[in-house]
């Protein structure tokens, strides 16, 4: 019995920060709790983070599934490499394919169905992480997340409330395969499963041991990936067995840019972290350090930053062999300078159009005592994504296609193989080339907004990366901004009499963005490669930072 609780109630609370040598975070205890269970094993960070990510893929499904994208930062206790497993559209995909199909006026791919599905990327992710760094046996790192699915967990209060939101929409319910999946369990009804009631995942469990016995091979060329074409071809879909099986994850480069002696590093395009790296870049030029935390000015410079930024971002960047400009060109100091003088501490301004992609994202990161650290990002984007499960394999497929535009002059035009727009990005922060922290923030275009808003508390203020984390955030997209609950009320007023358009909105998915954070202390002495690990989790999900 889960009694007749309102769970909804609660009190404003601060978390401490977690102190250790080796630490988990992410937005689940029991995936976080997976992730420290590899650590105590013998396994690195690597290890942690893959199987912490594959249990988050059956308990915040969500957010992400066995059919997600990735993307990865890591310091491998020497240098820093980065991961882009975002996934390519289909062989088949042109701008005529979807015009044909859904009318010459279509202004991009359906956010639904077999046709808003692109290649899934983090399976790959995993098995290219491992295959490179790391240390226990791959299987090893999926037992946790089989014996989640197999055995079932309760359902959290904040996960309950994002699947419920998804149940209400025919868009998702009315898929081939979401309600058998997610709102068919004992006693449900056709309904979600409630707060504390049991959900048990066989079909994924299924999955998840052939990805184990084969690393990743039944996924992309075999058992899996021949279910998922047939399931496509049966209901309208393009994807074939083809397109799984030429797909490979791609290693990259980080780009980076200087920030008060501190360099953040983040995931180069089709991902949209050059945002946060031009915001910065803009605040760069201004005294932010002598302005109130809290107060109007600070806000008023990182929000008109931010939206300079997006505006850059939503018109150039994309899959990069597509794009006009490179992100050299983008950060370029001299251009940012210029863009900086553009704004006027007096008054808000439109700076060009942008759109909205909304989110649905896992970020886990995690650090051992050997200097390893760990910033990965999963997600099946706009919640439950596509909305397809594959029967029999429990495999819930992301909707990045309709990421991309039917805009002929867009460098994000839809094209076979193609990656299209990418929302979600991990961070890295260094300083005079060593690790300092790995952090990300979940929530579709709050993501840049996010890094931008948690670094200057940090860099500029000295804030600790758990009162960072905890402060109240506001989001700007479309011309409207949004202070969250606990938003200084005459800072929102104070920003109003500046043009900007505040609304309060009780935001049902994103949360304002729900970050986790893991900052490196002092160097350890003797064997002891690091002191240790501070590490926040946001107080906006369920989740926790664990160690030892």
């Amino acid at each position: 019995m889960t009694h007749n609780f309102d769970w909804t109630t609660g009190y404003a609370s601060q978390r401490s920060p977690l102190f250790a040598r080796n630490i988990v975070s992410t937005s689940h205890p029991l995936a976080a709790q997976a992730g420290l269970r590899m650590l105590q094993a013998g396994g690195n960070a690597v290890d942690a983070i893959i199987a912490t990510a594959a249990v988050l893929t059956i308990v915040e499904p969500c957010s992400n599934g066995l059919g997600s994208d990735a993307f990865c930062i890591l310091w491998d206790g020497a240098q820093l490499h980065g991961l882009n497993a975002s996934g390519p559209a289909p062989a088949a995909w042109t701008p005529a394919y979807f015009r044909a199909k859904y009318g010459a006026d279509a202004k991009r791919p359906p956010k639904r169905g077999w046709d808003s599905v692109t290649v899934p990327g983090a399976v790959a992710a995993w098995t290219a992480l491992h295959e490179r760094f790391g240390k226990l046996p791959f299987a090893d790192l999926l037992a946790p997340a089989i014996e989640v699915a197999e055995r079932g967990y309760a359902v959290p209060v904040v996960i309950q409330q994002k699947w419920r939101n998804a149940a209400s929409l025919p868009e998702l319910t009315t898929q081939p395969g979401f309600a058998e999946a997610f709102m068919q369990g004992p006693g449900w009804g056709g309904r979600e499963p409630q707060v504390g009631e049991r959900f048990t995942f066989a079909a994924a469990a299924r999955s998840l041991r052939l990805i184990a016995e084969t690393k990743g091979e039944a996924f992309y060329r075999g058992e899996i990936a021949a279910a998922a074409a047939s399931h496509a071809r049966a209901h309208g879909g393009a994807m074939t067995a083809a397109d799984f099986a030429a797909y490979q994850p791609e290693w990259v480069e980080p780009i980076g840019r200087d920030y008060r002696g501190y360099r953040l590093h983040e995931i180069p395009p089709n991902g949209q972290g050059i945002a946060a790296l031009i915001a910065l870049g803009i605040l760069e030029k201004f005294d932010l350090a002598s302005l109130p935390v809290d107060g109007v000015a600070s806000q008023h410079l990182q929000i008109e930053a931010m939206k300079l930024a997006f505006a850059d971002v939503y018109k150039y960047v994309a899959e990069p062999r597509a794009m006009r400009l490179t992100p050299a060109q983008m950060l370029d100091d001299a251009y940012l300078a210029r863009r900086a003088r553009l704004i006027d501490p007096k008054r808000a301004q439109d700076f060009g159009p942008g759109h909205a992609p909304q989110g649905g994202t896992v970020y886990l990161t995690a650090a051992d005592e050997s200097g390893m650290m760990v910033s990965f990002i999963q997600s099946n984007y706009m919640g439950f994504g596509s909305g397809i499960v594959v029967p029999g394999y429990g495999l819930s497929l992301q909707n990045r296609g309709h990421g991309f535009t039917l805009d002929e002059s867009s460098d994000n035009l839809v094209g076979p193989g193609k990656r299209p727009f990418q929302t979600i990005i991990p961070a890295f922060l260094t300083k005079g080339g060593k690790p300092v922290m790995s952090y990300g923030v979940m929530g579709g275009d709050m993501q840049p907004q996010g890094h931008m808003q948690t670094l200057v508390r940090m860099l500029d203020y000295h804030q600790q990366p758990q009162a960072a984390c905890d402060a109240p955030r506001w989001r700007w997209y479309g011309g409207i901004l949004n202070a969250e609950q606990g938003f200084d009320p005459a800072t929102a007023q104070g920003l109003r009499d500046l043009g900007h358009r505040v609304e309060p909105f009780a935001d049902s998915y994103q949360d304002y963005g729900a970050g986790q954070f893991i900052w490196r202390l002092d160097e350890g002495q003797g064997d002891v490669a690091v002191t240790g690990y501070a590490a926040a989790s946001d107080p906006r999900r369920d989740g926790q930072a664990v160690g030892f």
